[in-house]
C-alpha cells in the first residue's frame, strides 16, 4: 500500500495520470446513490445446492459447456481475497491468462495493479475475476450463447464473497452484469447496481493501453468508486 502521498502520486504517473491535485469534485463531495440502472434478477440454474468453493472451482475446472473448453489451456477462475470488498470483473481471458491460469496477469494485468495501488489497495485485498472463464480464440470478442453458458460461474462469485463493490472493466463486463446494450460511456459515471451492491463501469485496462488518453478518465471513475465504498462504512 502506497506509505504517503509522493508515492501515490509515483503510480497516478505510471497510470498516465500527471499533475494530479486533490480538490473539492462531485464525486467526491457527494455520489448519486439512487438505483439507477439496476441488473434484473438472476436464476442461477442448479443442481442440487449451491457449490461453495472448492466445487465452483472443480465445475469451472472441467466445464465442456460451450466450445471454449475445446481450445483453452486451462480455465481462469479468479483470484485475490474470497471475501473482498471490491470485486473486478473483465470480460474474459487473454493468452497470458490461459497459460498462467489467474486473470489480469498481462500487460493489462500490470496496468490494473498499478490502479489498484493508486487507490491504496493490493491485488491481494481485492478479487478478480472474468465474465467468461475460457480464452476466446484469437482474443474476440465473447459471443452471446458463451456468456449465457458462464456467467453462472461469476454469479456464484459474486454470491459467496458478498462485495460491497464491483467495477465492471469494460463494456462487456457492464453488458454482462447490468443485462444492457448502452455504450460504456453512457453507462459510465452513473448511479448503477447489480443486485444491490453498487457497481462502477470503467475502461478496461487492454483498451488504456490502446488509448492512454482516457486514463485520467478511468482514474475519474476510481475516485467515484472509492468514495462508493467509504459510503458503505459509514454508520
Amino acid at each position: 500500500m502506497p506509505s504517503s502521498e509522493a508515492t501515490r502520486r509515483q503510480y497516478l504517473e505510471a497510470m498516465g495520470v500527471t499533475q494530479w491535485e486533490r480538490r473539492a469534485l462531485a464525486s467526491d463531495a457527494q455520489v448519486d446513490t439512487s438505483p439507477g440502472i439496476v441488473a434484473p434478477d438472476v436464476i442461477v440454474p442448479s443442481a442440487g445446492a449451491s457449490p461453495d468453493w472448492t466445487a465452483l472451482e472443480e465445475a469451472v475446472r472441467g466445464c465442456t459447456k460451450c466450445a471454449l473448453h475445446s481450445t483453452r489451456t486451462q480455465t481462469v477462475f479468479g483470484v485475490g481475497n474470497r471475501r473482498a470488498q471490491w470485486l473486478f470483473v473483465g470480460e474474459a481471458p487473454g493468452a497470458d491468462e490461459d497459460a498462467q491460469g489467474e486473470p489480469f496477469v498481462g500487460r493489462a494485468g500490470k496496468l490494473l495493479n498499478t490502479m489498484l495501488a493508486a487507490l491504496g489497495l493490493k491485488r491481494e485485498q481485492v478479487y478478480i475475476a472474468n465474465v467468461l472463464k475460457c480464452r476466446p480464440p484469437n482474443n474476440r470478442d465473447p459471443q452471446a450463447s458463451e456468456v449465457e453458458q458462464c456467467e453462472p460461474y461469476l454469479i456464484r462469485q459474486i454470491e459467496l464473497i458478498q462485495p460491497k463493490l464491483i467495477v465492471a472493466l469494460g463494456r462487456h463486463a457492464a453488458h454482462s452484469l447490468l443485462k444492457t446494450d448502452l455504450a460504456l460511456a453512457r453507462l459510465r459515471g452513473q448511479p448503477l447496481r447489480y443486485q444491490n451492491i453498487p457497481l462502477v463501469v470503467t475502461y478496461h485496462p487492454a483498451y488504456l493501453l490502446r488509448t492512454p488518453s482516457d486514463k485520467r478518465k478511468a482514474w475519474e471513475d476510481l475516485r467515484r468508486a472509492r468514495s462508493l465504498i467509504a459510503e458503505t462504512a459509514t454508520p
